[in-house]
């Protein structure tokens, strides 16, 4: 479920305060989850969306790479 445009506008990275970009309408077979990702090469964060609700808790972010596909976290 897509969020709102005029929310992602008015959103931005809890981590770096950079803009979120909206991938939300991943489709339902793919392997990547729904996230609004930071937009800052520098941060590199992919905040979950639950059920068309944002999860916007560093805690609860993933790393995704450079070119925005991903989302899984990093090996330990």
């Amino acid at each position: 479920m897509p969020v709102e445009a005029s929310l992602i506008q008015i959103l931005a990275c809890p981590a770096c305060h950079a803009p979120l970009e909206d991938r939300t309408d991943v489709p339902a077979d793919s392997s990547s989850d729904p996230a609004l990702l930071c937009t800052s090469g520098d941060c590199g964060l992919a905040y979950p969306v639950r059920d068309g609700i944002p999860v916007l808790l560093v805690d609860e972010a993933l790393p995704h790479s450079p070119d925005g596909v991903g989302g899984a976290p990093s090996p330990a």
